[in-house]
């Protein structure tokens, strides 16, 4: 009998945790590495609703679970120590489309482990479960930009005025802490609003958690497309001209372009930012660099109102590479290589978290393997 690995933090178990157990069970004897409470902080910037020595009694009694512990490493590879040291080598290494990430993989080739994504299925007559539907706090939503972002900092868009393209995301996933999706902004907006965002003026209201994120006297000011990003459901085309705050804010709630939209955005997983990371070290804002942002922006913002996939692409890698020029250490060798490996696939491509921790969003109409799509929202929650 073969033996099968699976990792992660299983806070509040559910009928989603047995029922992905059981697939992964069906390869063969199945041993389950489980987070610390240490590692689900750093992973989720939240302390965990059971401990471990709960969660791992829990796992250890499901009756697909051949073995279970608790990791002794930390972060996102909190179980390589473990695997690395021989201590126990699978055969499989099953993770969901969630869970899959890049840096996973390579390790279980370096390992000679088989690597498998399965694909979250429910058991037969009962709901599909995540923990995060489960968590009255994740209601608030997350946020993506699409194109010109950077150019809601004063420095950069004084230079030339231009539009962040964002879109306000469905919490139906825990996404990465640090990932580039406004997490930070959205514990602010959990501190605030707690369960989820208030009636009233959504514009005020995002005024609000600005101001909340950069009290007076902070060393940086967040963008604004933060808080906008996640106040504002749908898409949003924020326009920058040399202020912090947008002159202008155009929305687009119609499903029939939401739809669209999000059919051909497809999000890969990164691995963790290296230490030492700053995003605004070494970097070139000039003018004819904040021109190029605004100009892809703009083009990018006219392809998805016309539905075209291949400007979107086009327009969204222009808006990238424009981002990239001015702010070289947003991206590493590796998260380049990662990107061109998946150019035959896709048509277009950003980065969602710089320097890594978050995700490469990906432009295709047709599905990429081991990647995960999002929800946009459409209103009030």
């Amino acid at each position: 009998m073969k033996s099968v690995f699976v990792s992660g933090c299983y806070d509040m178990l559910h009928s989603g945790h047995v029922a992905f157990f059981e697939e992964a069970a069906s390869y063969g004897d199945l041993y389950v590495g489980i987070g610390s409470d240490k590692t689900l902080y750093e992973l989720k910037g939240r302390k965990p609703i059971n401990s471990e020595g709960e969660r791992l009694y829990m796992i250890k009694s499901i009756k697909h679970v051949k073995d279970a512990w608790i990791n002794s490493g930390s972060g996102l590879l909190d179980y390589e120590p473990d695997l690395r040291s021989g201590k126990f080598k699978p055969d499989i290494f099953f993770v969901n489309s969630d869970g899959h990430s890049v840096i996973k993989e390579n390790f279980c080739k370096e390992l000679g482990i088989h690597y498998i994504v399965g694909e979250r299925i429910p058991h037969k007559d009962l709901p599909q479960r995540s923990t995060t539907s489960l968590r009255e706090e994740c209601l608030i939503p997350y946020r993506i930009d699409l194109a010109g972002g950077w150019l809601d900092q004063p420095e950069v868009s004084v230079l030339y005025p231009g539009a962040v393209l964002t879109i306000s995301i469905e919490p139906d996933y825990e996404f990465n802490d640090r990932s580039g999706m406004s997490t930070s902004s959205r514990k602010k907006a959990i501190d605030l609003w707690q369960i989820k965002i208030p009636p009233g003026d959504r514009e005020q209201l995002a005024k609000v958690l600005f101001s909340v994120e950069n009290p007076p006297g902070s060393k940086y000011i967040s963008g604004s497309q933060d808080s906008l990003g996640i106040v504002m459901p749908g898409l949003n085309k924020l326009d920058y001209n040399g202020s912090y705050w947008p002159e202008k804010i155009t929305s687009i709630l119609d499903d029939g372009i939401l739809s669209w939209l999000e059919k051909r955005l497809w999000l890969l997983p990164l691995y963790p930012r290296y230490d030492g990371f700053d995003p605004l070290a070494d970097t070139n804002i000039n003018k004819a660099g904040a021109a190029k942002l605004s100009n892809a922006a703009g083009k990018c913002w006219e392809a998805m109102l016309a539905k075209d996939t291949g400007g979107l692409g086009h327009w969204m890698r222009e808006s990238f590479d424009a981002q990239i020029a001015m702010y070289p250490n947003m991206v590493t060798p590796k998260i380049l290589g990662l990107i061109q490996s998946y150019k035959d696939s896709a048509c277009g491509w950003k980065l969602c978290g710089a320097g890594g921790g978050g995700y490469i969003v990906l432009v295709s109409d047709k599905p990429i393997e081991k990647t995960i799509q999002i929800r946009i929202r459409r209103g009030d929650i």
